[in-house]
């Protein structure tokens, strides 16, 4: 789930590839972060040279989607869309394999083939919250901010459970410089899952998170403020100390802001806030 002003790279898709076993449907616990689980059905592979190493070995039982989904995991995203792209003839009113679809071809950075197919999902099913956050990170790439604050509003309504969502729509919000909306959104995802920024929340390979941004130093701040006010003292620290080494200009602003009273006087936070000692080394 992405300056002399630095910048991240333009794209960071975080995806996590669960593979059901045959007969298992893609139903979860809303909310619960998606842990990859093992294959049963792919074959104890032998020794592998370099040159065979892109060679995927599994039973005759791993159905077509199964085989699909280790092409996505392998990161063979060209034989990944072929392989959905016939799925998704077979089954046209599938949403799931459009989405899909959508994804593989968005990781080859085809962002306007992956909308069609995102679009033709949400229209099969208006309820598929995965394919509209998709499509809020196509518009997120392409920094029309105000569309990926529409589509990730929409997959809300639809899922307001999936933290993953909420990180998505305030990292839209930031990009828009609406900082109040993005950290609104932040401790909404921190409260549906207070872990959130320790692991890559994407579920069952049908869900991108974009993390990617372009002043850090603010962003960071940001961060930190939303876990002061969540009381998270260790995540405000590491957050106030990655803005400190962006060079953000506005730090003192921790003295003055109510949402960091609470953490204010901590000898950490003070060691953070105090100023550089002038460097011995010269002249």
């Amino acid at each position: 789930m992405i300056t002399t002003k630095m910048a991240f790279p333009a794209v960071v898709l975080l995806l996590t590839l669960s593979i059901p076993s045959a007969g298992q449907t893609y139903m979860e616990t809303p909310g619960a972060p998606v842990v990859p689980r093992a294959v049963q059905s792919q074959a104890q592979s032998p020794p592998q040279s370099p040159a065979d190493s892109s060679v995927i070995v599994v039973k005759p039982g791993l159905t077509d989607e199964q085989l699909a989904d280790l092409y996505m995991a392998r990161k063979d995203y060209r034989e990944a869309a072929l392989s959905y792209k016939r799925l998704a003839d077979q089954n046209p009113r599938n949403p799931v394999y459009l989405n899909k679809l959508g994804i593989a071809l968005h990781q080859q950075a085809a962002l306007g083939a992956a909308l069609k197919y995102y679009e033709r999902a949400s229209k099969v099913d208006p309820s598929y919250a995965d394919s509209q956050n998709n499509i809020g990170t196509i518009w997120y790439q392409r920094k029309k901010y105000g569309r990926a604050i529409k589509a990730y509003q929409k997959a809300i309504n639809i899922r307001s459970d999936m933290a993953v969502l909420h990180s998505n729509l305030a990292y839209a919000y930031f990009g828009d410089k609406k900082y109040e909306q993005a950290i609104s959104s932040f401790r909404q995802a921190m409260a549906l899952d207070p872990q959130f920024f320790d692991h890559n929340t994407s579920r069952n390979g049908s869900v991108l998170q974009d993390r990617s941004v372009g002043d850090r130093g603010r962003f960071y701040f940001l961060l930190a403020k939303s876990f002061a006010e969540a009381g998270n003292l260790e995540r405000c620290l590491i957050y106030l100390r990655k803005a400190k080494d962006e060079g953000y200009k506005e730090l003192s602003a921790v003295k003055s802001d109510p949402s960091f009273a609470a953490v204010l006087q901590d000898p950490a936070i003070q060691e953070v806030l105090a100023p550089k000692p002038p460097d011995s080394t010269q002249p």
